[in-house]
């Protein structure tokens, strides 16, 4: 952690920049791990380092298709569970019976298959992400 150095600092720098020239210093500060933007530009002037995070976007996509995906999963875990709870108020028809029968055998599979996804999904992501 860096020393705290900023109780005799009095002088202030005032800096005009375009839009554009904001953009790619903001960018660069977002990259970086410092926590405030002034601290970020006195390591930059003072040519001291800046630790930087690198992301891998075509990662970041697949993260971002894999929490998607569980997110569509979960809504048909859900539709299957009304439309069973639906099926199990005809219980007056056999075939209805036979057939809810079938649909739960076939939900316990997509469960649990569900559930396999996000297990792998999870420790995927929180492997990346280094949590």
């Amino acid at each position: 952690m860096m020393k705290r150095e900023n109780s005799n600092r009095t002088r202030i720098v005032g800096l005009r920049l375009t839009p554009l020239e904001y953009a790619v210093l903001e960018k660069r500060f977002r990259a970086s791990t410092c926590r405030k933007l002034s601290d970020h530009i006195r390591r930059h002037l003072f040519n001291k380092p800046i630790v930087t995070t690198y992301r891998n976007a075509s990662f970041d996509d697949y993260i971002e298709e894999t929490m998607t995906l569980n997110s569509e999963l979960d809504s048909i875990g859900n539709n299957i569970n009304q439309i069973a709870k639906k099926m199990n108020s005809f219980k007056t028809i056999s075939d209805f019976k036979t057939q809810v029968f079938w649909f739960e055998v076939d939900k316990k599979k997509l469960f649990e298959k569900m559930e396999e996804i996000k297990i792998h999904s999870q420790k995927f992501s929180e492997q990346w992400l280094q949590l």
